[in-house]
């Protein structure tokens, strides 16, 4: 049985778009497949901007940690043994400002760790975080998809590469804040998109 990791960062919860594709998409999976699914609720989680004395309980050997830094050091190692015990990653993305929300950024400080999910080598850093699938349902606003505005996803396929997850797919939902008709074009083409995604993954 696969295991599938459903990461929503949407501070909009169940009422966010990207929350309710993203939800689709694995529920329809589910339907099709035999995976076991977790939910990550970024937004509850309330991780706090990384802060030096956290990255300072990282570098310290677990047995020489004080109380305060075993604390610390619990929260990355929670978020990355989560991530390597699963196999199919779905990532709920709206874009908030041109880009990813803080929430996201907050979880990725703490699952890029120098000698646990990536490491450097003389021919430059290589990603331990192998053998993944990784689909990001990002829902838009406005229409920014191929174009330079696009700020999310060249960084998202970056990050992610980084840590060894390069085999990313994109459903897009997009035009959803400019009336009617374009939202209604927006999500009859995510639903194209993971119908088309969900047939790949079963076939």
């Amino acid at each position: 049985m696969k295991k599938l990791l459903l990461i929503n960062t949407s501070l909009n919860g169940k009422q966010g778009h990207s929350w309710q594709l993203a939800e689709k998409f694995v529920d329809q999976l589910a339907a099709s497949a035999d995976i076991n699914v977790t939910l990550r609720d970024l937004d509850s989680l309330n991780l706090p901007h990384l802060s030096s004395s956290e990255m300072a309980a990282w570098m310290t050997p677990a047995d020489e940690r004080s109380e305060q830094q075993k604390e610390l050091a619990a929260i990355s190692d929670e978020l990355v043994a989560e991530i390597k015990a699963h196999d199919i990653i779905v990532i709920g993305m709206p874009m908030y400002n041109f880009g990813v929300p803080s929430v996201f950024k907050s979880w990725i400080d703490r699952v890029a760790r120098a000698g646990v999910t990536f490491r450097y080598t003389e021919n430059g850093p290589v990603g331990l975080l192998e053998n993944k699938k990784v689909y990001v349902v990002a829902a838009r606003g406005g229409l920014y998809q191929g174009t330079p505005k696009d700020s999310q996803t060249q960084y998202l396929k970056d990050v992610l590469a980084f840590l060894g997850m390069s085999d990313v797919e994109f459903v897009y939902a997009e035009g959803l804040n400019m009336g009617p008709d374009a939202a209604n074009k927006g999500f009859a083409q995510a639903d194209e998109k993971i119908s088309e995604l969900i047939e790949k993954m079963v076939a």
